[in-house]
């Protein structure tokens, strides 16, 4: 994807505050607002929020809100780990619940953080 695409795909992100429409992943019934709607076409990431969906499920029970943060790693960090992103996730309070790594991903933006919160996944300016 190109670095035009990209910046596209930020600036069309910034657009979204608050959802009056809702989706759901239907096997998993979570819910996702039309900003990660926008992101899933634009960025062709539904892997990614049925991943973050999934994981942020199994961890209701340690926390009602939880934060997820995207980050692809440095070149060096790839050469040191032989990972090429990861996603953290955690309360909203610093304290990391679970940490993925992923050794190769087509998501084209350096980060992204997304809210998990009563059962709906969502951007931070959607929440």
């Amino acid at each position: 994807m190109s670095k035009a695409q990209v910046n596209e795909i930020k600036e069309g992100l910034r657009h979204f505050h608050g959802s009056e429409m809702f989706y759901q992943i239907p096997l998993i019934r979570t819910r996702f607002t039309s900003g990660l709607k926008y992101l899933a076409n634009a960025a062709e990431c539904f892997w990614l929020i049925t991943d973050v969906s999934v994981i942020a499920k199994s961890l209701l029970n340690r926390s009602r809100f939880i934060t997820i943060d995207f980050k692809r790693l440095s070149e060096e960090k790839q050469d040191f780990s032989g990972y090429e992103a990861e996603i953290i996730y955690s309360d909203g309070n610093g304290n990391i619940l679970e940490t993925h790594r992923y050794n190769a991903t087509d998501f084209p933006l350096e980060e992204l953080r997304l809210y998990f919160v009563d059962n709906t996944l969502m951007l931070p300016n959607e929440y």
